[in-house]
């Protein structure tokens, strides 16, 4: 992954020579928003976001990897269009290979040669994670009688959601934004914005808000400054 250059200026991020994640614009996620953030929230997700899944396969998602949830899901994922992800990149072929270097399972595309092992899989989702601004979902019970209890509510939990219509996140943020001081982009000008120049202006003009609230709060002596803990609110800028 390129680490020393910004995203602010790239239009994709190289993970191998031959591997490229892309940063779509706002206008092309909302062609088909559903389907866009439901392939980016499965392939980083990690085996507490897929324990009722799991679960339903006979398989204790406390005892499995990141990496081994992905090469459960991308395979699948791999035979539909995956262009919004990767481009012009054939991925129809990917599967799960043995390594001969070290006899690990990785998974594999021959006409690519293409080879995603655990460390490609990291700077893979890292980058994902980063252009769409979603946080990695870490957390383990303490014990058996927590874990059957964390399974059983997220088992209600998705059954009652099962019915329910997706909500666009993506337009509700445009619309909000678009119509907020901060933001300087309209409607049309908004659409060609790469999702990462996107997030990053959301962000921002949220830690502006915080900002500006706290002072107001400062100077109005409501607020001590001192007592707080949060210290990143005495700034404009993000970190």
């Amino acid at each position: 992954m390129e680490n020393t250059k910004s995203l602010l200026n790239l239009s994709s991020v190289s993970i191998l020579p031959n591997l490229s994640v892309r940063i779509p614009t706002v206008g092309e996620i909302l062609e088909n928003e559903g389907s866009y953030y439901s392939t980016v929230s499965s392939l980083t997700a990690t085996p507490f976001q897929y324990m009722v899944q799991l679960d339903d396969m006979g398989i204790d998602y406390t005892q499995v990897t990141d990496f081994e949830l992905f090469k459960m899901l991308f395979p699948m994922y791999a035979k539909s269009d995956l262009s919004m992800l990767f481009g012009t990149l054939d991925t129809s072929d990917f599967g799960i290979y043995v390594n001969r270097q070290d006899n690990s399972h990785v998974l594999y595309s021959p006409q690519n040669d293409i080879l995603i092992d655990e460390l490609v899989y990291n700077e893979l989702t890292n980058a994902i994670r980063k252009i769409n601004l979603i946080e990695k979902v870490k957390s383990k019970p303490g014990n058996e009688s927590a874990r059957k209890y964390l399974l059983e509510k997220e088992r209600k939990k998705q059954k009652r959601n099962a019915k329910k219509p997706y909500e666009p996140y993506l337009e509700r943020l445009v619309i909000a934004l678009v119509n907020t001081s901060e933001f300087p982009y309209d409607y049309e000008s908004c659409m060609d914005l790469s999702i990462y120049k996107f997030n990053q202006s959301f962000k921002q003009i949220q830690q502006k808000i915080t900002f500006d609230n706290t002072m107001i709060g400062v100077y109005a002596g409501t607020v001590d400054t001192s007592k707080m803990s949060n210290k990143d609110a005495l700034s404009w800028i993000m970190n």
